[in-house]
């Protein structure tokens, strides 16, 4: 019993941590620590609205949709489908890059290739479909070509090159981890 409750705490660490500073602040310094819990609050709720859906599409894409079909399309073969599929899950996204990331686990769990998953979770942080036309009316059509040209570059640079870099007993961890949750 001893080993379960240990393992709670080791895992759940920084938050008790968050906690204890938030407690501290709060007594010495009342006013900020004040500040602190409403953000801590608003935060809290803003994830709680937005975890739910998220979690019940994974739900649903873990459910229907076949091993087969993920690595047909988004594999090790995929070519330049699975980057154009992994640009456009990103892109389409809706919700902060936290929410990518349980996304990301079950692409790997369904046989994703890494970079592919990479280039999604770039495209989730960069090019955003209603941040693409914000810049576009605001900064001007010009701007938000250079810049959309140069993100998508530079995720799929990034993300092929870090899979390459990274050693195959890491990937294989990576794909191991992503499994086991």
């Amino acid at each position: 019993m001893k080993t379960k409750e240990a393992r709670l705490v080791k895992r759940y660490r920084i938050f008790f941590l968050l906690v204890a500073l938030n407690i501290a602040v709060l007594i010495f310094f009342p006013a900020v620590g004040s500040k602190s819990l409403q953000l801590t609050w608003s935060n809290l709720l803003e994830m709680m609205s937005i975890l739910p859906p998220i979690f019940i599409l994974l739900g649903l894409l873990d459910v229907w949709v076949k091993r087969e079909t993920m690595i047909k399309y988004m594999g090790d073969d995929s070519g330049i489908i699975g980057v154009l599929l992994a640009f456009f899950l990103g892109s389409a996204a809706a919700g902060p890059l936290y929410a990518a990331f349980p996304v990301a686990g079950v692409l790997l769990k369904k046989g994703s290739k890494l970079s592919n998953v990479f280039i999604m979770l770039g495209a989730w942080s960069t090019t955003k479909i209603p941040l693409i036309l914000f810049e576009a009316s605001s900064l001007g059509l010009k701007f938000m070509l250079i810049r959309m040209v140069m993100d998508l570059i530079g995720i799929a640079v990034i993300a092929y090159f870090t899979e390459r870099m990274l050693p195959k007993g890491e990937i294989e961890a990576i794909y191991q981890n992503a499994s086991n949750r």
